[in-house]
């Protein structure tokens, strides 16, 4: 259920328009913004200062633009348990979503939105209120892909991963696989592991894996 006090929040994302206007429509609503930032190590440090009821980040911030705010968010989930967070996203990303979630299988007090999805500031405003209540809220679209990741196992992997799997399923060796790339063995076999843990296939006596990765992709590709 929504809060029916005021919230002490803290937000952090890069674009200072969109982070004073979060500010500004949060103002509206009753809710005190303790600080608002645009970096993940300066988001950390507010959240220890502040110790708020809710934390609203976009996923994307400096230096890299990648996954900074996933990585604070699943940091402040580790070192705060049951800390409310809102993720913001440009983006439908599953594969951040569901890193995030299958992080903290309780996923209580936790939401994922999509900003060009949110139609009325009350619908924003709404959200954050439910997730510092305790409910889980995701952005119907982020489901569906989410289910559509569950049905097919490949969908769990990067861009990447799945070229190094396509030259997997030619008969490639990781050094063929290297050169094709124009990356090193050793990422090579670090893309190699990554897929296999997301595959579900682990060490065995018995199984090839490298062979059961590849029928997974030709499977995928059917």
């Amino acid at each position: 259920m929504p809060t029916s006090r005021p919230l002490r929040i803290v937000i952090a994302d890069d674009s200072t328009l969109l982070r004073e206007g979060i500010v500004e429509l949060l103002h509206r609503f009753g809710h005190a913004v303790t600080s608002a930032v645009g970096d993940a190590p300066t988001l950390l440090a507010a959240v220890d200062r502040d110790r708020p009821d809710v934390v609203v980040l976009d996923i994307r911030m400096p230096p890299s633009f990648t996954d900074e705010g996933l990585r604070a968010a699943m940091t402040l989930r580790s070192t705060y348990p049951g800390l409310p967070i809102v993720v913001l996203s440009q983006y439908v990303e599953p594969t951040y979503a569901a890193e995030l979630l299958d992080a903290d299988p309780r996923s209580t007090g936790l939401g994922y939105l999509l900003k060009d999805r949110i139609a009325h500031v009350e619908e924003f405003a709404g959200a954050v209120e439910r997730v510092a209540g305790g409910a889980t809220v995701i952005d119907p679209e982020l489901v569906r892909q989410l289910l559509a990741r569950r049905r097919n196992p490949l969908a769990r992997l990067t861009p990447r991963e799945l070229e190094v799997l396509g030259l997997m399923a030619q008969g490639r060796s990781n050094a063929a696989i290297a050169r094709a790339l124009v990356i090193t063995e050793a990422a090579v076999a670090k893309h190699i592991a990554s897929i296999f843990a997301k595959l579900d296939l682990p060490p065995a006596n018995d199984d090839n894996r490298r062979v059961l990765a590849v029928l997974a992709y030709l499977n995928g590709q059917g």
